[in-house]
């Protein structure tokens, strides 16, 4: 990184409590967020296993821990198992719409419901306007809201908040209505991302990072072919 960096000063965060384990210590190898060049640096960080949260681009360094692996879909290749094609079809009156981010009512109160439901306890529960920008939209990304509405209706369902690079998309997070669990929206967005870089021609989905194990991350594992970063380069998730 330091070659195509020159003088990108990176930081070790304080140790702190996993947001996937919480009984492990976690840390993070955070880039400069004062370094005006940030916006620029971001997609060769992706590369290099780093993904954004407001502001920050991070990637985890926890001493003996590695269970993070950051994932990615290489687009072109891409083609939907047969979960992901029925989660398509159940959702046949669903539409996507790409729109600018904001922090108005509609998604406020969406996100709140996703929170209190999905994440009651987590630290997040008292998120407002405020936090939701800090850590949804961020200063200086070129960032999106994928929609997901109810047809008949135009009922919010779902947004993917995403990023948008040359040659990628970004998945940051996913909030959706949690009265609507059987639909399978957090499948549903990421094939609606998917089908948005294939129309673009981008060449990858950034999903984060996949754990072993972890029931929340099951997911990922599902779109194949997924490819994993092991500190030096991409290559087939191994099984």
């Amino acid at each position: 990184m330091r070659n195509d960096a020159d003088n990108l000063r990176l930081f070790h965060s304080a140790p702190h409590p996993c947001g996937y384990w919480p009984e492990r210590e976690a840390r993070d190898l955070v880039l400069d967020p004062c370094d005006p060049r940030l916006s620029g640096y971001y997609p060769m960080a992706l590369e290099w296993g780093f993904r954004r949260s407001g502001d920050i681009v991070y990637r985890p360094s926890c001493g003996s821990c590695r269970a993070c692996v950051p994932v990615r879909i290489p687009v072109a290749t891409f083609c939907p198992d047969r979960s992901q094609r029925r989660c398509l079809a159940r959702n046949v009156d669903v539409d996507a719409h790409i729109v600018a981010p904001s922090s108005h009512a509609e998604y406020l109160d969406l996100y709140q419901r996703y929170l209190g439901a999905r994440h009651r306890g987590g630290g997040m529960d008292d998120h407002g306007a405020h936090e939701f920008e800090q850590f949804l939209i961020g200063s200086w990304n070129d960032g999106r809201f994928l929609e997901l509405r109810q047809r008949n209706t135009h009922r919010l369902l779902a947004v993917a908040v995403s990023d948008v690079l040359p040659d990628a998309v970004s998945a940051v997070y996913t909030f959706f209505d949690p009265d609507e669990a059987a639909r399978g929206l957090g499948t549903l967005g990421v094939l609606k991302q998917l089908e948005w870089a294939q129309r673009d021609a981008r060449a990858h989905l950034y999903l984060g990072y996949w754990i072993a194990g972890h029931p929340k991350m099951a997911y990922k594992r599902r779109f194949q072919p997924l490819e994993a970063f092991d500190g030096r380069g991409w290559g087939p998730l191994p099984a």
